[in-house]
């Protein structure tokens, strides 16, 4: 297995230092946490989507862009990493569950695995992806993602690092295209489209890159209030979710996740616990293998080792939890260190 380093700086600490000392070991200390940041996102999107049976589903098809989003950020947070000539260390920032988002970032949001339901949709992914102004909803006290964002794209306007020839990837992830970078105005402009995507802007709630698709955070609420989003010109906020009925999926029922690893899983769900974390724990070394080296057939070998997760989780969800007959498994996101070769 690929070596990694410490785990990544605070985002709480990070922000507290004064603007004027954003300098370039802060960019990347920053960069090294908005992978940690990015990568926390999945497997609870993940664990929501593969939950999903009914095909088709508006539910699923929200999520899925997301999480494609989610990992098309993640692969330009590391091509920026290494354009100033950082190395990212993707397995150190795998984050467990249940937990706070990584670096502090909104310390009251708890972010636990479960199958989808309106409450985990409410709880989990809407307050991950939580706008620093919300069209639709309550101010918010904590620096949000945005914010750190935000301050990440003003350090590099600021600092203005020369972008180097370190190890970047390309691909074609969903709708979006991961591109190397080759100035500070491109990762710049890169660093909006973050912002965007999960956000709308400050006037709209819509991710002006998608032709008029909500914000993450507005889709996620069409399947929390099962309804669309539609302005409300005489309304208390610019929009609400009182359009058209958005159909809830049916799903599989997976129980919530309390603590690191289910307790006491029987001799065959142990396996398949193990059989998911390992091919997980190979996902994430072949993404690091693919910065470090600059090796894009390692970033193809983890996107094929992608496709078998579903597969390994949905085998976890018809399995009975123990004394829950409403409930059933589902994947842990555990990095198996000191047994994957």
């Amino acid at each position: 297995m690929t070596t990694s380093a410490t785990k990544p700086a605070p985002i709480a600490e990070l922000m507290k230092i004064p603007a004027v000392d954003h300098d370039l070991k802060w960019i990347k200390d920053s960069l090294q946490s908005a992978i940690a940041l990015e990568l926390s996102t999945l497997p609870p999107y993940l664990c929501g989507m593969w939950s999903i049976k009914t095909v088709g589903s508006d539910a699923e098809a929200v999520i899925k862009s997301v999480v494609h989003d989610e990992m098309y950020h993640m692969g330009m947070v590391c091509n920026m990493l290494s354009a100033i000539g950082g190395t990212p260390h993707i397995l150190a920032a795998a984050p467990t569950y249940p937990g706070k988002l990584p670096g502090n970032v909104r310390p009251t949001v708890d972010v636990y695995l479960q199958g989808l339901t309106q409450t985990y949709v409410r709880e989990v992914f809407m307050e991950i992806e939580m706008p620093e102004n919300p069209l639709a909803r309550m101010q918010e006290e904590w620096v949000t993602i945005g914010a750190f964002y935000d301050a990440v794209r003003d350090a590099f306007d600021n600092v203005k690092p020369p972008i180097g020839s370190g190890p970047q990837m390309e691909a074609q992830i969903g709708r979006n295209t991961l591109e190397k970078f080759t100035s500070v105005d491109q990762i710049t402009k890169a660093i909006d489209v973050i912002k965007e995507q999960g956000e709308g802007t400050s006037h709209l709630p819509d991710d002006p890159t998608a032709g008029g698709k909500l914000a993450h955070y507005y889709g996620f609420g069409e399947i929390w209030k099962g309804h669309r989003l539609v302005p409300t010109p005489s309304g208390p906020t610019p929009y609400d979710w009182v359009g058209d009925p958005v159909p809830f999926p049916e799903t599989f029922p997976m129980g919530r996740l309390t603590a690191g690893a289910w307790p006491n899983p029987s001799g065959e769900v142990s396996d398949l616990l193990t059989a998911f974390n390992d091919q997980y724990t190979k996902m994430l070394d072949f993404l690091e293998t693919a910065w470090r080296d600059g090796d894009s057939s390692a970033l193809s070998q983890s996107i094929g080792v992608m496709f078998t997760l579903k597969t390994a989780a949905q085998a976890l969800m018809v399995k009975p939890l123990p004394g829950d007959s409403a409930h059933v498994y589902g994947p842990e996101f555990l990095i198996h260190r000191p047994n994957h070769g």
